[in-house]
């Protein structure tokens, strides 16, 4: 029997990064493999809505958690905001998760919205969650990166 998994698309191969690439992964098809999992792909911006490719996006205050709070704020390189889109995607993703019965998310680190240990702000990289990491970590789903494997 395999249980189901989120995993971020570009980690499976799938050309959804922002600059219409993937980031495919041997470990995580390893441990898909190794553990039983049945993943479920999933790009919280193309979700939303978001073109592929599309323009880089990084937050401006805060992370996912203060998004999610009201307080932080993403956006794209050429100025615009983009925090509802975000949020849009990662209410879609936990609906996913809620109807495929996931506990788990496998999520691309650095990423604005899959980012689990860290995010880019204000073009640096810094400690932190994406916006999707943050509210499927907090509606109780075990949430690792691809550097955690």
């Amino acid at each position: 029997m395999f249980e189901t998994i989120l995993v971020s698309a570009c980690l499976l191969g799938l050309p959804t990064r922002y600059d219409g690439r993937s980031k495919t992964s041997p470990e995580v098809f390893n441990h898909l493999r190794e553990k039983n999992l049945r993943p479920v792909p999933v790009c919280p911006e193309q979700l939303a809505g978001l073109p592929t490719p599309r323009h880089p996006c990084s937050f401006h205050s805060g992370d996912g958690v203060d998004l999610l709070a009201g307080s932080g704020r993403l956006y794209r390189s050429d100025g615009r905001e983009m925090s509802a889109s975000f949020l849009r995607g990662a209410e879609l993703t936990l609906t996913i998760a809620r109807l495929t019965e996931t506990r788990a998310a496998l999520l691309k680190d650095g990423s604005p919205s899959c980012g689990v240990h860290r995010i880019c702000r204000l073009q640096q990289r810094v400690a932190g969650q994406g916006v999707n990491a943050a509210l499927l970590r907090r509606s109780g789903l075990r949430v690792y990166s691809e550097a955690d494997l």
